[in-house]
């Protein structure tokens, strides 16, 4: 276990003879280092004993390398006093990914919804579409937004950091422009099972046709377990693809529609639920693999279950936005949600329960 140092006790090696700072909730001795700083010491001096995170993360004053991130890791002594870091179920990020973690966190730290989503009765104001557009540089909510996404150019850290900022309207926006495709866009939160639960009657149907109703039961029950596998790879590795997206405006849209509209625009009733077309695309390589993979009666009877578990995923997506949720479980998952989308939308990516966050070192902490 790594030692632990208060910021009072850092904050007295200020001088070049023994010389501290703070990176990340990490503490640093880089006295040795100071001397061979490219910038020169006394650019290091004046950050003697302090937090550094906000000025390594800051580009436009001074763009740090990769390298030099490893390099910081050679003179790491320990951790800061009360931070999350240490030996629990926390994500530990280094280097240049933890600068750039730091620097959307602080951006999401300066909305009003970062203090109020936590609230029982919490619901945000609707954006000022003329003032956004005009500060932000980023999409006109008042025209229709995937066009826009075609013609416009923004570098990947730009679109990345506006697409992950709350807007909010008091009508869906414009998607498409298309009156073809625009309805296409559109899903009322009944939908979903009104089109898959009658799907996963017919597959618990073929199952039970093979005469054995416990092992139906057991395979409808690990079919519910390997859903709760894929609702936290493909929301984590999938739709938060962020930074290993290329440098690419079709790629952008891409992200844009698979799930970036989602955070841009988290409150849009009609866009809170997977469209059954797009599900039709996302479901149809898994259910194939399952029927290749395993026995017939297995199959349907594992294709029930995750389709239902799919069914209580996004019934429980939409519960948690837009209704007073029951205090058992869903009050917590409601909290844990939004705070994915106000806190820090690099953690907390299960929807249903945060067992997976567990298992993989990804659980969102928050007052």
């Amino acid at each position: 276990m790594s030692k632990v140092f208060s910021a009072e006790e850092v904050a007295k090696h200020n001088t070049e003879k023994s010389l501290w700072v703070i990176f990340n909730d990490r503490v640093y001795d880089i006295t040795e280092f100071a001397q061979d700083h490219p910038g020169g010491d006394d650019v290091i001096l004046e950050y003697a004993g302090k937090d550094i995170t906000a000025i390594m993360s800051d580009k436009d004053l001074h763009d740090h390398s990769e390298s030099a991130f490893e390099m910081l890791e050679e003179y790491l002594i320990g951790t800061l006093e009360g931070s999350d870091l240490g030996e629990g179920p926390v994500r530990h990020l280094e280097g240049l990914r933890a600068s750039l973690h730091r620097r959307r966190v602080g951006l999401l730290e300066k909305e009003v919804e970062y203090k109020t989503y936590t609230q029982e009765n919490f619901f945000p104001s609707v954006t000022d579409t003329k003032v956004d557009v005009k500060v932000h540089q980023f999409l006109d909510l008042n025209k229709p937004l995937v066009p826009q996404m075609l013609t416009m150019k923004f570098t990947k850290e730009h679109y990345l950091e506006q697409v992950h900022k709350p807007r909010y309207l008091n009508r869906p926006a414009e998607f498409f422009g298309h009156p073809l495709l625009e309805p296409l866009s559109k899903t009322v939160w009944w939908v979903v099972p009104l089109i898959w639960l009658p799907y996963v009657a017919y597959n618990i149907y073929k199952s039970l046709s093979y005469g054995n109703s416990v092992a139906t039961t057991l395979f409808f029950i690990f079919g519910v377990f390997i859903w709760t596998f894929l609702e936290y790879g493909l929301h984590r590795f999938l739709f938060h693809y962020d930074d290993r997206m290329p440098e690419s405006q079709l790629m952008f849209l891409l992200h844009f529609v698979l799930h970036g509209f989602h955070h841009y625009l988290p409150m849009d009733r009609l866009r809170l639920v997977v469209p059954p077309t797009l599900f039709v695309v996302l479901a149809y390589p898994w259910i194939t693999a399952a029927h290749l993979l395993f026995p017939s009666m297995m199959a349907y009877g594992v294709v029930a279950g995750g389709m239902f578990g799919y069914v209580c995923y996004d019934m429980t997506h939409y519960y948690v936005h837009h209704a007073k949720v029951l205090k058992f479980h869903f009050a917590e998952m409601k909290k844990y949600h939004l705070a994915h989308h106000y806190k820090d939308f690099e953690a907390g990516y299960g929807i249903t329960s945060k067992f997976w966050d567990y298992v993989f070192k990804t659980v969102l902490t928050y007052n």
